[in-house]
């Protein structure tokens, strides 16, 4: 099933299994004043709140979905991942969920919080120098132990666990024209896009990635899986080392659109999402409020928009460092 997305019914089915693990997130018209004088009065903008999910993050939905793939052996040997936080906190509640163990590997840079998260969830992690290292460890820990790997975005169980998403979402809500969605490896947008297209062709999907990544966007304009350049932006978990076959396939065949924003934009964000929303994310999950508010802001105004606010996964110091960031922006730009 190479490039196969996944059908209806497979994402129905997902949905089954998943439910004893994972939670049905909430959706949230989101209405505020800020929207209305950007965007104009005939704007609905809906929040996909996917920050609430076990873990902190949507990747619950793809490791819970790969792990029940795998046979009583394969469980008993456990799980492996390598991650810069968000993917091995999945994995490590996952591993848990399901009875079996996780060895997570990620590099000495990751949030404190996420590595604090993974041992909270039993999960014994690994350390390395940098992202390279990390990579390299991972294969020596599948060879000589003999865990099943869990890759942080590509293939068709992770497609099929995040279109459970998308499915919700779309059935959570009125007629949307449009569904943001944040872009990191592709494996989010790749299920969304999947799920939303095949139940309302008209919807269109729209990604966002950062400034500083931007491997997606590429590996479509290219139409080939693109290595990533030197990656300068504070959205490490939409920091991918390159794109992959599968998800690029589903990307190029059901999203529309793939914008970028700034560093910047994700700051003054995440400080509108805590100011106007009440919401703590980390750079990622600003991700689509950025796009709304910035090069979406035009084309949007007077739509049904929904936005996936997909993880809160920070420190608290680094929470506040790009908090105060994203005020001191807001309040240049929005006086």
């Amino acid at each position: 099933m190479t490039d196969t997305p996944p059908t209806l019914q497979h994402i129905n089915a997902a949905i089954s299994r998943l439910a004893p693990f994972v939670r049905r997130t909430p959706s949230w018209e989101w209405r505020d004043d800020l929207l209305t004088s950007t965007l104009g009065p005939g704007t609905e903008v809906t929040l996909k709140l996917e920050l609430f999910q076990y873990s902190g993050t949507f990747k619950a939905r793809g490791a819970i979905m790969n792990l029940l793939t795998l046979t009583p052996a394969d469980l008993m040997r456990g799980v492996t991942a390598v991650s810069a936080g968000n993917h091995a906190a999945a994995v490590s509640y996952a591993a848990r969920a399901l009875g079996t163990s996780a060895k997570v590997v990620m590099p000495k840079t990751a949030s404190p919080a996420r590595i604090a998260l993974c041992r909270r969830y039993g999960a014994v992690v690994v350390l390395t120098e940098d992202v390279h290292e990390a990579f390299s460890a991972v294969k020596h820990i599948e060879q000589s132990e003999g865990r099943a790997v869990v890759h942080p975005f590509e293939g068709f169980y992770t497609a099929t666990g995040t279109a459970t998403l998308g499915l919700e979402f779309i059935r959570d809500t009125e007629d949307l024209d449009v569904v943001v969605v944040p872009v990191g490896g592709g494996g989010l947008i790749a299920g969304v896009s999947a799920a939303i297209k095949q139940l309302r062709p008209g919807c269109q999907v729209i990604g966002v990635e950062p400034e500083g990544n931007d491997v997606i966007k590429r590996s479509v304009a290219s139409g080939l899986p693109e290595q990533a350049g030197p990656i300068r932006t504070i959205a490490d978990s939409l920091s991918p080392p390159y794109a992959l076959p599968y998800s690029l396939s589903l990307i190029k065949r059901f999203v529309d659109d793939i914008v970028l924003v700034s560093d910047d934009d994700l700051c003054e964000s995440m400080y509108l999402l805590f100011e106007r929303a009440k919401l703590a994310v980390e750079p990622a999950g600003a991700a689509t409020t950025a796009a709304l508010l910035g090069p979406l802001a035009r084309r949007l105004a007077g739509k049904r928009v929904g936005l996936i606010v997909c993880g809160a996964n920070i420190d608290a110091p680094r929470f506040s460092e790009l908090l105060e960031r994203g005020r001191a922006i807001s309040a240049a730009k929005r006086p």
